[in-house]
């Protein structure tokens, strides 16, 4: 699932306008990876959501990859807004 997401997920990210801030590891789940993207808006981050869905070339890696079942287990989104003025990530 790493390498999947290392070697085909975030090199099209930036197409379908998804700024990728951060992947992070947990230190006692090893099979769990969290990132964090950013967008300018809701219907921003819908679409592009929506567009990485269904971009073929996508598809097509998920599927192969897929072959002897699903890769995640299960997925959690979080939308979140800034708590604190000034310190967004750079």
């Amino acid at each position: 699932m790493k390498a999947r997401f290392k070697n085909e997920v975030v090199k099209r990210f930036p197409s379908h306008g998804i700024e990728l801030v951060g992947v992070f590891e947990s230190a006692t789940e090893t099979s769990r990876l969290t990132y964090l993207t950013r967008f300018k808006s809701e219907d921003d981050r819908s679409k592009a959501w929506a567009a990485f869905g269904a971009d073929p070339e996508w598809r097509v890696v998920k599927a192969a990859s897929e072959v002897n079942g699903p890769l995640l287990k299960s997925q959690t989104v979080s939308v979140l807004s800034p708590a604190v003025a000034g310190l967004l990530l750079g």
